[in-house]
């Protein structure tokens, strides 16, 4: 069992895929911290964040094979953050079911910030630039994490975070740009 620790993420997910519950355990201690905190920042609710972390590992156990590489981070945040929008949706359902719930509850201002990225302007715009872009302004700008923690999430050099997130800023402005034409834009 302890063997484990010393293997890399992409071992440790071909033992998983083999059944091997060990080797999850292993890689719940090696990314549970990090996936925990980063879902805490996006999430108000500690239940939401507990459910959203477990459904993250029980798709890993289910699905362990089709990871391919050595780093997982990418992989396992790219399950939590679409745990965690399903669950915010089902929340929204149930709040249209039962109006009285949704006087009661009155979103943080993260939250409220966090859905008009996913549902506003941003979001639309952020749709439209590649995914390995807008991967890395989550990390990066949604996330707050720094370039080396983006680079090791997302199993790719400090550099490439680097270019990356340029070419992202400058592909999310146009895209901005499209969807809302500033008046102030053109000649004065």
């Amino acid at each position: 069992m302890g063997g484990h620790r010393e293997r890399d993420d992409g071992a440790l997910l071909r033992a998983v895929a083999g059944g091997d519950q060990a080797a999850l355990a292993d890689l719940y201690d090696r990314h549970a911290g990090w996936l925990h905190a980063r879902l805490a920042r996006r999430c108000a609710d500690p239940e939401v964040v507990r459910e959203v972390l477990q459904d993250t590992f029980v798709t890993v156990w289910r699905s362990a094979s089709g990871h391919r590489g050595a780093e997982a981070g990418g992989w396992l945040w790219t399950i939590a953050a679409r745990r965690l929008v399903d669950a915010r949706r089902a929340q929204e359902r149930t709040a249209r079911v039962a109006p009285e719930a949704e006087a009661t509850a009155v979103p943080s201002a993260e939250d409220r910030v966090l859905a008009g990225l996913e549902y506003g302007d941003v979001g639309t715009a952020l749709d439209r630039i590649s995914p390995e872009l807008r991967e890395v302004l989550r990390a990066t700008v949604v996330d707050g994490l720094t370039t080396r923690e983006a680079a090791r999430l997302l199993g790719i050099p400090e550099g490439t975070v680097k270019s990356r997130a340029r070419r992202a800023r400058t592909e999310l402005r146009a895209a901005l740009a499209q969807l809302n034409p500033s008046p102030l834009g053109g000649p004065a």
